[in-house]
């Protein structure tokens, strides 16, 4: 099994007096994307350079060890505050991809447990997308804006990770957000 640097120390200053960024106080967040989901309609491509973000391809690369994670799922119980010090497994793929992800994950040796999972409920996606093979359409969110939601829900920076999507603002006003974050912000004027 694969392990990934972990590092909670505080900000300090190197040998040549500089200082350096604070590791964030969490594990890394997984994501576990398909290796034939659309990366044209990828929501995440834009992230993939975040340092508190690491790629997994499924099926070829194998999840490291999952024991501080909680897998964010449509049917977890809702992720708390309590929740900050755990890292964060996205699964990332069409709804009938994730399905089959899921289903690998539960029976491979790494699994998470049904008490492990969590969900953000009772937000509205403003992502421009058909779905079809959604469980429950109504509770179906861009990849994006449910990591966002799981960062703000656990106090993680969040507001970067909406930036460049035309979308961004529709999605703070529909969930009541808007007001919570500063709009006024470049983030969300600046499109891809």
């Amino acid at each position: 099994m694969q392990s990934l640097p972990f590092n909670a120390a505080n900000s300090h200053e190197s040998e040549d007096g500089a200082e350096r960024a604070t590791p964030p106080p969490y594990p890394p967040t997984l994501i576990w994307r398909h290796n034939r989901e659309n990366l044209k309609k990828c929501t995440l491509r834009a992230v993939e350079s975040r340092k508190d973000l690491h790629f997994f391809s499924y099926p070829r690369q194998t999840l490291p060890d999952l024991t501080n994670y909680l897998l964010l799922t449509l049917d977890g119980s809702p992720l708390t505050p309590a929740d900050s010090g755990c890292g964060l497994l996205l699964i990332d793929g069409t709804w009938r991809y994730a399905e089959k992800m899921l289903r690998a994950l539960k029976a491979g040796p790494n699994s998470i447990p049904p008490d492990r999972c969590r969900s953000v409920k009772g937000y509205l996606t403003a992502y421009p997308r058909y779905q079809v093979d959604c469980q429950e359409p109504s509770a179906g969110l861009a990849s994006i804006e449910a990591l966002f939601l799981a960062y703000h829900a656990l106090g993680r920076e969040a507001e970067t990770l909406l930036k460049g999507y035309y979308w961004a603002t529709e999605f703070l006003e529909r969930n009541g957000l808007d007001e919570k974050i500063d709009r006024k912000s470049e983030i969300y004027y600046n499109s891809f």
